[in-house]
C-alpha cells in the first residue's frame, strides 16, 4: 500500500511533541518493514497546499498521529484539513462538492467525495484514561474514542475514505508508559496493515 503519515504533534505550552514524533518514526519504521511505501508530512515543518493534494491522491490510506488538545485534535491539524481539504476540491482531486444536486437540495449530502477506496486511521495521545472515554457516566458519557472523533472521521469521510481502526495511548502526563505505548502500536500497525496472500 501507499500510505501517508501526517504528524500533528507539535511544541506547544509544557509539552514538546516528543511522543507524537516518536509514534511517527515507530509508524514509518513498522509500515516500512511491511513493504509499504510511506510518505510523510510533519505539519509543524510547514506543507505546500498543492503538494499536499497530490500526496492525498497517491496514497491508499492516511494515518492522522495527534494529541488530543481541549477535547480534539490541534489547531495546526484542523488547519492543514481547512487549507488541504479546499485546495483539492474540483475535477480530479480529493473531493468534487458535497454530494448534493439542485433538484433534491435534502439528499446525498456528505457523497461528493473523490477518495473511494482508500482509508484513514487515527492515532492519538490523550492525558484522558481510557475510562473517560469507555465508560458510562464519565467525562466522554462512553462514547469511545471514535465517538469524541465523530467530527473528524466526517471531515475525512467526506473525502470518500473509509475508517480504519482507531488507536489511541492514553495517561500520557500523570502516567507515561511510552515504551508500551510503542509496543502496543507496533502491534496495531502489524495487525491493521499486515499484508494479505
Amino acid at each position: 500500500m501507499n500510505i501517508l503519515l501526517i504528524d500533528g504533534g507539535q511544541a506547544f505550552s509544557f509539552t514538546g511533541g516528543r511522543l507524537n514524533h516518536t509514534l511517527q518514526q515507530t509508524a514509518r519504521e513498522t509500515l516500512s518493514a511491511l513493504g509499504h511505501a510511506i510518505k510523510e508530512t510533519v505539519i509543524e515543518d510547514g506543507y505546500d497546499k498543492e503538494a499536499e493534494v497530490e500526496k492525498w491522491l497517491w496514497m491508499d490510506a492516511v494515518i492522522w498521529q495527534m494529541p488530543g488538545w481541549w477535547m480534539g485534535e490541534p489547531w495546526t491539524v484542523k488547519k492543514y484539513i481547512d487549507e488541504v481539504f479546499s485546495a483539492g476540491v474540483g475535477e480530479g482531486k480529493l473531493v468534487m462538492n458535497d454530494g448534493r444536486h439542485r433538484n433534491k437540495p435534502t439528499e446525498g449530502y456528505g457523497t461528493g467525495g473523490l477518495l473511494h477506496g482508500k482509508k484513514h486511521m487515527i492515532s492519538s495521545t490523550w492525558n484522558a484514561p481510557i475510562e473517560a472515554f469507555t465508560r458510562a457516566g464519565d467525562f466522554f458519557e462512553g462514547v469511545g474514542v471514535d465517538g469524541v472523533y465523530l467530527h473528524f472521521h466526517k471531515a475525512n469521510e467526506f473525502l470518500g475514505t473509509t475508517r480504519l481502526p482507531s488507536f489511541i495511548c492514553n495517561d500520557v502526563i500523570k502516567n507515561p508508559q511510552v515504551e508500551k505505548y510503542i509496543t502496543d502500536y507496533r502491534a496495531h500497525l502489524q495487525q491493521v496493515f499486515a499484508p494479505t496472500a
